[in-house]
């Protein structure tokens, strides 16, 4: 078992000291879902999650992002001026021009409220967008800030998002909202990131997962709901089929940087957290990863060659499609939209995924935290970091070793792009855990009727009131659009406490 000494280390990279999580109160359990859309009960549960959550009225992305963003000053003591750099990543923006310096007059409101300083005025308030690859970018600019010139700064990080379908679409199922805030620091006490060895990827996909602008003003998008909104254009087996090959090629390159093979980096990491839109996803993917490492292994060739017999493929035919580079993009517009250039080598990992081995390889180094995360539904790019919070606060709770342990990261976002992160446990890291509050931050939920469920979906009158959000809400939006004074479309929160 490989460990990291923090203490021995020349230099030890940045990490993050303390995590907290906002989900707002509307909840949909899939149980409920399923008897009211006549769906599969069994299998939505094995392959999506029990529930997910919805914004009340009165939220939006911001607010979710402030909220948890108290919280994490709260929860670790955080003196708001020692604060440097404020970094939302999302998808769900409802401003083109202001971002994270939304969030931010937010804080620094309500902490003046409290009698507390606000944030430091010298504060970057970047936001970062790449579908939900966004969070992570914003964690990794932040790791880089605290590496390079925070000094005794700290950074707040935030992945907040509203993932919504339309009612009746391949997606409904998948819907969440929630925002996950991260404090990153030069001397981390929860975790440090590894970024000398992790691993980028990235490819155009075409129409992988998109939100494009102008499809509100077409006649063939048809959303069937009367408030703003952000379904996606979306086609799930392509949209599937770009995260496995991202994925991969990003862990592949993680490997490389790192020296190790596959094989024994996998065995030896206490766990693997991937960026999970429904619960079944991760699990997928490593078992195509597993399988491609094997394939282009020549240490494993008997191995590989003994899994493809059994799978009932040709060995020779698995690996040729492994091995050769393939332009996604390309097939499908050469082929058209079925083309699947992997079908005998996703064979083999479909086999591979149902063998004891690799069942055994889900439960040793990817349980940790999942029952937790299986409540919350999809957070887009807040759901990779939510999985974290929730393997800490398991891990805290089961008084599990891991101090100087590594974990696996891997982060993905549509349209495409993956990273891969190897992170190191870091010394006293159940003092950092124990001020997670996830309980705390799931209670109060509302479980909501269908005719409840559809209204709010939809933006119509609702048949019962819901109970005002803990924090920041919108208290109103402004409507002026005259020479002297323009306000029309921007929102005026307030604290709620």
């Amino acid at each position: 078992m490989s460990t990291y000494d923090q203490a021995s280390s020349s230099s030890p990279p940045p990490g993050v000291s303390g995590m907290a999580l906002y989900v707002p109160a509307p909840r949909v359990s899939l149980d409920q879902w399923c008897e009211w859309t006549g769906s599969p009960a069994d299998k939505i549960q094995a392959v999506v999650g029990r529930s997910f959550r919805m914004c009340s009225p009165t939220e939006n992305v911001y607010t979710m992002a402030a909220s948890a963003a108290l919280r994490l000053i709260d929860a670790y003591d955080v003196d708001p001026r020692s604060v440097g750099m404020l970094a939302l990543g999302t998808e769900s923006s409802t401003d083109n021009a202001a971002g994270a310096v939304i969030v931010k007059g937010m804080l620094d409101r309500a902490l003046q409220a409290q009698g507390r300083p606000p944030l430091s005025r010298a504060c970057e308030v970047p936001e970062i967008k790449h579908a939900c690859l966004g969070g992570m970018y914003g964690l990794k600019g932040a790791l880089r800030y605290a590496a390079c010139d925070a000094g005794d700064r700290v950074a707040l990080v935030i992945a907040a998002d509203v993932a919504e379908y339309a009612r009746g679409s391949t997606g409904e199922q998948t819907q969440g909202a929630g925002a996950v805030a991260m404090l990153v620091e030069r001397d981390p006490k929860l975790f440090a990131v590894d970024l000398q060895r992790s691993g980028s990827a990235a490819a155009y996909r075409g129409a992988d997962f998109r939100k494009p602008m102008a499809r509100h003003f077409m006649t063939e998008y048809d959303a069937g709901t009367r408030r703003l909104h952000d379904f996606p254009v979306f086609n799930g087996k392509y949209s599937t089929l770009c995260y496995l090959d991202e994925v991969i090629a990003a862990l592949e390159l993680m490997l490389e940087r790192s020296g190790e093979d596959a094989e024994g980096f996998y065995a030896d990491v206490a766990a693997v957290l991937l960026h999970r839109p429904y619960h079944h996803l991760p699990i997928q993917a490593m078992a195509h990863a597993l399988v491609w490492s094997m394939g282009r292994s020549p240490a494993q060739a008997a191995r590989f060659d003994a899994l493809c017999r059994e799978a009932g493929v040709d060995p020779a035919v698995a690996r040729a499609q492994i091995e050769a580079p393939v332009s996604l993009f390309d097939e499908i517009e050469q082929r058209g939209p079925g083309a699947d250039p992997f079908v005998e080598a996703q064979a083999v990992a479909k086999h591979y995924a149902r063998s004891s081995e690799y069942r055994r390889f889900v439960a040793e180094h990817m349980s940790l935290g999942t029952e937790r995360v299986k409540t919350l539904g999809n957070l887009y790019t807040g759901s990779l970091p939510a999985w974290l919070a929730a393997a800490f606060a398991d891990a805290h709770e089961g008084k599990m070793s891991l101090t100087g342990r590594r974990m696996l990261a891997v982060g993905y976002g549509s349209g495409d792009a993956a990273e891969a992160w190897p992170l190191h446990v870091c010394d006293g890291w159940e003092q950092a855990a124990a001020r997670i509050g996830w309980d705390r931050a799931l209670d109060g939920a509302v479980d909501l009727d269908r005719a409840t469920y559809e209204a709010l979906h939809d933006g119509i009158e609702l048949p019962r009131a819901l109970p005002a959000p803990w924090g920041f809400s919108i208290a109103d939006v402004g409507r002026r659009f005259a020479p002297q004074w323009q306000d029309v479309g921007i929102e005026v929160y307030r604290f709620a406490g």
